[in-house]
């Protein structure tokens, strides 16, 4: 037989997955090189693929996680109106006035028409004009915890474009939003002056998370007010080794504080290092109990704003949730009685476990609390959250918290119920 020899079949089958993906004409890899390039036009469709949760956004997200870990994940939560956005503004300009690249990941409300933010974050910045600048806003489309479902994963595309710093700003609803401090590397809650007995409602999950206290507003008339109120509370925090979380006066319109809270950024990246949330992911998650008590004492162990406010898992079921905790000096306002938002978080302690006992997960949307009687140091409460109505998407709970033979408050709560299970618990938070 004459003429040229076949290709051996071993030189031509296809090449391994591990080299199409390096290989130029591989439109994956064209994809994440541009996007590593800094080309905005394909950073955007990124974030938009991976915010709709397009069928293509697995396979995108994976091949970028050989480009995590690099960016300083900074996230700013606090209550609404306490100037987060201006606060951002002013910080974005002094992070790109010291040469370093910034993404600004902003979840705002859902439109209820759209279902897309509302650009009420991204309208108040005016730093997102420049080069080393790039500002994103997310739809939260109800999602608990004060962010976006998909908001990590966003984190993660403009991590592999090479930013040196991913601000995320919380939509800031209260008290329970304390998502962000589960991937940040640095936390920050803002505190604005003139809060009150609010800063009591949010007292315990400022405890907890906050890794920097910023007052705002600092040349108004009763920031130091405030900030002395920041300090007396994290005298009432435990003692840990290592990093001491510091209150910073700031005033973003005259610019005061600003550098200083750019250097203590600075400093705490230096003492507790970036890429928090790729080392928890490596944590191998462990699946929750099959009975549905031990899962739901499985789901509130986990849960580092109920441990902190010691909170009491004590029973439970498919339907209902009962749990307890005595009044410490930790949970006393300055009258000398128990303020509100202890006793709220123990009734959406209940709630939330009581919701989510059916395997999958639910999302408060609705709650509602009225309280009876004062309650003093040393008094144990009783939460007891029990099932009013459970339909496809909506369930409605109930919660009396008692003291004794006294109903102290009654609660009312609704939850969007997802399709999505609680496959597993949580890697450790790491805090």
């Amino acid at each position: 037989m004459t003429g040229r020899p076949s290709v051996p079949r071993a030189e031509a089958a296809d090449p391994p997955l591990h080299a199409r993906h390096d290989s130029p004409a591989d439109p994956l890899a064209q994809r994440v090189a541009a996007l590593r390039a800094g080309q905005r036009a394909v950073l955007g469709r990124a974030i938009t693929e991976i915010e709709n949760e397009l069928p293509t956004a697995r396979a995108l997200h994976a091949a970028l996680h050989e480009h995590l870990g690099h960016a300083h994940v900074v996230g700013i939560t606090g209550p609404p109106g306490a100037g987060k956005s201006t606060l951002i503004n002013a910080l974005v300009a002094e992070l790109a006035q010291r040469g370093k690249r910034v993404a600004v990941a902003a979840v705002d409300p859902s439109s209820p028409v759209t279902g897309g933010a509302v650009l009420g974050d991204r309208v108040r910045m005016d730093v997102g004009s420049a080069e080393n600048v790039f500002i994103r806003s997310l739809a939260s489309r109800g999602h608990g915890g004060g962010l976006a479902r998909t908001t990590q994963r966003v984190v993660d595309v403009l991590d592999a474009a090479g930013f040196d710093i991913v601000v995320v700003e919380t939509v800031g609803a209260g008290q329970s939003d304390v998502d962000i401090a589960s991937f940040a590397d640095t936390s920050i809650v803002v505190c604005p002056p003139g809060l009150g007995d609010d800063v009591q409602a949010i007292k315990a999950g400022i405890l907890e998370i906050a890794d920097i206290l910023v007052v705002t507003k600092s040349d108004t008339p009763l920031a130091a007010r405030t900030e002395r109120d920041m300090k007396e509370m994290l005298h009432l925090r435990a003692r840990k080794e290592g990093w001491r979380v510091p209150v910073v006066c700031t005033s973003a319109v005259a610019g005061d504080g600003i550098a200083r809270l750019v250097d203590t950024l600075a400093a705490h990246a230096q003492e507790a290092g970036v890429g928090r949330r790729i080392r928890a992911a490596s944590t191998p998650a462990a699946p929750l109990p099959t009975d549905p008590q031990e899962a739901l004492r499985a789901l509130a162990a986990r849960d580092p704003f109920v441990r902190h406010c010691s909170i009491e898992f004590a029973a439970g079921g498919a339907g209902h949730a009962t749990v307890r905790m005595r009044v410490g000096r930790e949970h006393i306002n300055f009258n000398g009685s128990c303020h509100g938002g202890a006793i709220f978080t123990l009734a959406d302690t209940a709630f939330g476990l009581a919701s989510n006992s059916h395997g999958v997960i639910a999302a408060g949307i609705d709650a509602h609390a009225t309280f009876q009687v004062a309650v003093r140091e040393g008094d144990v409460l009783v939460a007891r959250a029990t099932e009013a109505s459970r339909g496809r998407k909506l369930a409605v709970y109930r919660v009396e918290v008692t003291r004794g033979p006294d109903s102290v408050c009654t609660f009312t709560g609704t939850v969007y119920v997802t399709p999505h299970a609680h496959a597993a618990a949580l890697p450790p938070s790491g805090r």
